[in-house]
């Protein structure tokens, strides 16, 4: 047992270090600041199923490092939530098989109401419906599932997440963001005690 958990853990830890490392990374971080914390519009995150999980998270974890975010669920989106767009706003859509059928008519709707809005992919399909859709696109580098099925999403929510990570610690460090600006933003629980404690 113990074998077959450090063969899941290294399984995941190789496909972390196999994320392709691109100019898309800085591009992408500029584009975001640019609407945003220029424009003052806000990152807009979408995804379906556990994908749209990550998505969640990671909108939750720009807003807490000052760089506003919301999760859009693709398909309330279609029943009214798609009002929540607004000009200057950025969509960050997840989707592995860059083939989600409500994510991509996600995009859609998007077009109908705001057709300049950038629109930044993250998926194991470049060459996907999704991808081609996009302005901007991160690969994930497409590994293999540790489902032994192959098939429910494991080793890419993990990819999806450290990706994620990866945005929001650059947009920190590119917006400067102190102990300080971060206790403004987190003032409950125990991070929210440190980081008071750190800005004083």
């Amino acid at each position: 047992m113990k074998d077959k958990i450090r063969r899941i853990f290294e399984s995941e830890a190789s496909a972390i270090r196999n994320i392709p490392v691109t100019d898309s990374y800085e591009k992408i971080v500029d584009i975001v600041h640019r609407h945003v914390h220029e424009k003052k519009g806000k990152l807009i995150t979408s995804g379906m199923g556990k994908a749209g999980q990550i998505a969640h998270n990671i909108a939750t974890t720009f807003s807490s490092t000052g760089t506003p975010a919301v999760f859009l669920h693709p398909s309330e989106a279609q029943h009214g939530d798609l009002g929540i767009l607004q000009q200057n706003d950025v969509l960050l859509a997840i989707s592995n098989s860059g083939k989600t059928r409500e994510i991509i008519e996600l995009i859609g709707l998007k077009n109908n109401l705001y057709p300049s809005m950038p629109v930044i992919v993250i998926t194991g399909n470049e060459e996907s419906p999704l991808a081609q859709k996009a302005d901007f696109t991160i690969s994930t580098g497409s590994p293999a599932e540790v489902c032994p099925l192959g098939l429910t999403p494991t080793t890419s929510t993990t990819i999806f997440t450290v990706i994620g990570d990866a945005l929001v610690v650059l947009m920190m460090e590119k917006i400067g963001f102190s102990d300080e600006d971060y206790s403004k933003r987190h003032h409950g629980g125990y991070l929210g005690s440190k980081s008071r404690e750190k800005s004083h």
